[in-house]
């Protein structure tokens, strides 16, 4: 028997976001697909319904339009059989700020920063009137790291680690439940020369993940009740460290004075 469940994928028509599209379907779940391009879109529908019997809905919306945000919203508070919402869409220049347009950072802002919260608002409203759902919010290592050529990138995705880190302190013990995915170098459009600025040739091989294992572990990540998935790093107790220390140096800075290096008290 056929689940109702629903999830609802942004940047679905190539990726990781048509990663997630199939597996999901391989789950069990029906789809929201939302991307730009309609015919790819289409396309993917068709193919997931014949593959795994589930429906897809192709929802056409540019995440860079304030009206076409508010479509998707509305779909998300409206429909209560919406159990999971990948917040995938989004995008990167990656160029110094000397070669980049203002144009291009806000931009960038704009689809990997805005229109990500506004959709797990609207998610989050109807998790929370159900009690139950899943957001899952796709960030990137260079959320911690930044490059001379990803400093608006990094911190658009810097900004996508920190809220679903606050999301996740909100929600515990409930049965809303929120996943941060931070993919490394993915073979992805997003590489394609002139959008990201740098060509997938111009890295390794061995350094760049297929869509496929990329989604795979972040999904086994979520079974494993992971809050925060990296898909491509062996040690976890590195991620783990670097938490430590992030809350040790958090800890460090609750006194109301300033440090004695400073030199400030006589």
């Amino acid at each position: 028997m056929r689940s109702s469940k629903t999830a609802v994928v942004t940047g679905a028509s190539s990726g990781i976001g048509a990663g997630y599209a199939d597996r999901l379907a391989a789950r069990g779940y029906d789809l929201v697909l939302v991307a730009r391009r309609g015919d790819r879109l289409a396309t993917l529908s068709e193919k997931l319904t014949a593959q795994y019997g589930v429906r897809v809905e192709p929802l056409v919306a540019d995440l860079a339009k304030e009206s076409d945000v508010a479509k998707v919203e509305e779909r998300l508070v409206s429909d209560p059989g919406i159990q999971l919402l990948v917040n995938n869409a989004g995008f990167a220049r990656l160029r110094t700020i000397a070669e980049s347009s203002l144009e291009d950072s806000l931009s960038q802002i704009n689809v990997n920063i805005t229109a990500l919260t506004r959709l797990a608002h609207a998610a989050l409203e109807g998790f929370r009137a159900r009690k139950e759902g899943v957001l899952i919010n796709i960030a990137s290592v260079l959320a911690v790291q930044s490059l001379p050529i990803s400093a608006v990138y990094s911190g658009t995705k810097a900004y996508v680690l920190a809220f679903s880190r606050g999301l996740q302190e909100e929600f515990a013990g409930t049965d809303i439940k929120v996943q941060v995915v931070l993919p490394a170098a993915t073979d992805t459009e997003i590489w394609t020369e002139g959008v990201s600025g740098i060509p997938l040739s111009a890295l390794s091989s061995e350094r760049v993940m297929t869509v496929e294992h990329c989604v795979d572990a972040a999904l086994a990540g979520l079974e494993a009740q992971e809050l925060v998935t990296w898909p491509s790093v062996a040690d976890a107790g590195l991620w783990y460290s670097f938490d430590t220390a992030r809350s040790n140096l958090f800890a460090a800075t609750q006194v109301g004075a300033p440090a004695p290096r400073y030199n400030l008290i006589k």
